[in-house]
């Protein structure tokens, strides 16, 4: 689950379905979602991302995750949202890519340690799975 909550704060824009609820369940099985915190954080605020990562059981809304930044738009079915797809995609299409290029850099500032901190991050999440809590809670899935 927190790979594509990651995934799509990683995006500049994400469409998504009223079915397209988060969650962020990594506590429960020992571990953090550290590498995805990033950009979760940069997307959606440190309030937000702690709250989901705190909350592991929890299930939030699409329409939630639209109001705390994570999606643009929350459509109610894949048809109505492929629609809008292929429209903003056509717009995108008719701007000057290099003002779009400058936007991305104004968009990603502050990201440019990101290579140290997303191994720094794999590092403690790679720990922590070899960890003895997280070794026996993982059996229980069996």
């Amino acid at each position: 689950m927190g790979g594509g909550v990651g995934i799509a704060a990683s995006t500049d824009y994400c469409f998504a379905t009223k079915f397209s609820a988060i969650k962020l369940s990594e506590l429960n099985v020992g571990i953090g979602p550290f590498v995805v915190s990033p950009a979760i954080e940069r997307k959606m605020g440190v309030s937000a991302m702690s709250q989901i990562a705190i909350d592991a059981n929890t299930f939030y809304e699409a329409t939630w995750a639209r109001e705390k930044g994570l999606y643009t738009n929350v459509y109610e079915s894949i048809e109505e949202m492929d629609a809008a797809v292929q429209a903003f995609a056509t717009h995108l299409c008719s701007y000057n890519p290099e003002a779009m290029l400058e936007m991305k850099k104004v968009f990603w500032r502050g990201t440019d340690d990101w290579d140290t901190l997303l191994a720094e991050r794999a590092a403690i999440s790679g720990r922590l799975v070899l960890s003895d809590f997280t070794k026996e809670t993982l059996k229980k899935f069996k």
